[in-house]
């Protein structure tokens, strides 16, 4: 295993450009604020200072990625992750905690003091099976069968740690008064940690949650939104094993429960809303055909569009599984794995950082960047648009009528969003291609368009934390929507119950299958620039005969 010089890293991210001077701002935040759309000369110069900052930091941005991109770790496994990330922000004066809510691999890093407490998070975890050589428009995994970053998760960290580090700078040099808070979503493919996060206390004195998550472009939404949210429920049957042949009438197969109880879910599909979205694994289906399975598993996601309706699927889902075992003479127990809420996203943040978003506007990209995008979606038979080159505009619904929406994926910031006011920018990191969850959407992940699109969303991140620290009147505001639009009718009640506890055993065993290999292909960048030129691939490299059949 290469050692990374974690230090070496972490140092240059320090030494980043000197700042101009700018005109003194009291740490207790007298003195007269212009009025409300006048110009603001001190904060326009803090943002100027802050955009140099990250600037300053586009090698390490490529390195943190890169590094990330390569550890390539499924959710509640990410302890080279975690390491490294937590190495470089405790070496740049961060106090570090480690394990919160139970979780080995989560953690939260805190430098600053008093008011206002900003949360900068995004998701660590990557998804099973999306091995892929960065920069390469066709599926060529690294490593067969192994995991990998289909969701672009290694590109959100980096990009929060370039905004704090760019934003202390600034604190640090003008007296700013505040403090920040990083922090990961561990596992956040299994939904399986923020609620825990909520349930410890972790977000109780954060006044706003500024939260990213790859995409295509440069955008944020306020409001309501077409995310469902879910609950993630394990059903474990146990029988009795018996000689297949020889004796079978002896036997009571779990297997035989799983399988009624997925045969009577997918008949009852018919009657369901039109919004709901279910899906189910069988995770144990016994040893081998001659030994009834005395043990068997389905694990299942039951998404729906509000806390009540989740758990309305929850339940004909319990029911289901103990009419299978009256079938079968056999028992059941249900684990929750994860939940997430429905996400409703606060206005004043977005609307913030929407003026921020047009500020910094999207990435140059190249004509290699362009090309990599347009042959992979050619390859995926999906139009052939390139990389964005407008911004996405400001979205924003207090409420959707409920039979507005149709389903859709979920994330677990829902579960945050309804405890402190937040929102999710989105970063264009990735490409307009990829079915989502698939090693099509790893290809740009380590690659120049993925280093330009964290450092335009580090950038969006900073000078929006910037407005908060330096307009108090803002935090007001975004509270005040949270408290009398968002919270009004609607109140947070966890899905995870009491005694649920995070499921982190989950894939302990696939990393510990994977690792060792993908261990001999980390990312060492006291050797090379950047990940392409460690694993040899030209950038782009695009297919030059048709694809077989």
């Amino acid at each position: 295993m290469r050692v990374v010089k974690l230090s070496v890293i972490a140092a240059a991210v320090i030494v980043t450009t000197s700042l101009s001077a700018a005109p003194g701002r009291p740490s207790t935040g007298s003195g007269q604020a212009p009025a409300a759309g006048q110009p603001n000369p001190q904060l326009d110069q803090y943002k100027r200072n802050v955009g140099l900052e990250v600037d300053a930091m586009g090698e390490n941005i490529q390195k943190m990625n890169d590094m990330v991109f390569s550890f390539g770790e499924l959710g509640f496994q990410e302890f080279e992750t975690s390491k490294y990330l937590t190495d470089i922000l405790k070496q740049n004066g961060f106090t570090i905690e480690h394990g919160i809510a139970g979780i080995p691999t989560a953690w939260t890093a805190k430098w600053g003091s008093g008011k206002p407490v900003i949360a900068l998070g995004s998701d660590i975890d990557d998804i099973p099976q999306a091995s892929q050589k960065p920069g390469v428009a066709y599926h060529d995994p690294m490593i067969d069968g192994a995991p990998g970053h289909g969701e672009g998760h290694n590109s959100g960290m980096p990009l929060q740690i370039a905004a704090a580090l760019a934003v202390k700078k600034v604190m640090e040099q003008q007296h700013l008064q505040g403090t920040l808070m990083l922090w990961p979503g561990v596992a956040e493919e299994l939904v399986g940690t923020k609620a825990y996060y909520v349930r410890a206390g972790v977000f109780k004195d954060v006044d706003i949650s500024i939260f990213t998550h790859v995409g295509d472009n440069l955008g944020v939404s306020w409001g309501d939104g077409n995310q469902n949210g879910l609950v993630s429920v394990q059903y474990g049957f146990t029988g009795e094993s018996a000689h297949a042949a020889g004796a079978p009438w002896r036997g009571r197969s779990a297997l035989d429960a799983v399988e009624l109880m997925d045969v009577g879910w997918n008949f009852r599909r018919e009657h369901l809303r039109l919004q709901q979205r279910s899906h189910y694994v069988i995770t144990n289906g016994g040893d081998q055909p001659n030994v009834v399975p005395p043990n068997a598993a389905v694990w299942y996601y039951f998404r729906e569009t509000s806390y009540e309706e989740i758990k309305k699927l929850w339940e004909i889902g319990d029911r289901m599984a103990q009419a299978a075992t009256m079938m079968t003479d056999t028992e059941v127990k249900s684990t929750v794995l994860g939940s997430a809420w429905p996400g409703h996203f606060n206005k004043t943040i977005a609307e913030t950082m929407q003026a921020n978003i047009e500020k910094v506007g999207l990435p140059q990209w190249s004509e290699a960047d362009q090309t990599l995008a347009k042959a992979l979606q050619h390859e995926l038979k999906v139009p052939e648009v390139g990389l964005a080159t407008k911004i996405a505009p400001l979205r924003g619904r207090e409420l959707i009528p409920d039979e507005e929406k149709r389903g859709g994926g979920s994330d677990d910031i829902g579960d945050i969003s309804w405890n402190v006011p937040t929102v999710t920018l989105r970063f264009p990191s990735n490409m307009a291609a990829g079915p989502g969850h698939n090693w099509a959407n790893a290809i740009s992940m380590a690659t120049p368009i993925a280093h330009k699109g964290i450092q335009v969303g580090a950038k969006v991140v900073a000078l929006t934390v910037i407005d908060f620290l330096m307009k108090p009147e803002l935090t007001t505001q975004a509270w005040d929507y949270f408290r009398n639009v968002q919270t009004k009718t609607t109140k947070y009640v966890p899905l995870i119950r009491p005694t649920d506890k995070p499921a982190i055993w989950l894939n302990e065993s696939i990393m510990a299958k994977y690792r060792p290999e993908m261990k001999k292909m980390y990312y060492d960048p006291t050797k090379y620039k950047n990940y392409l030129e460690q694993l040899g691939i030209t950038y782009p490299t695009v297919r030059t005969t048709p694809k077989v059949p």
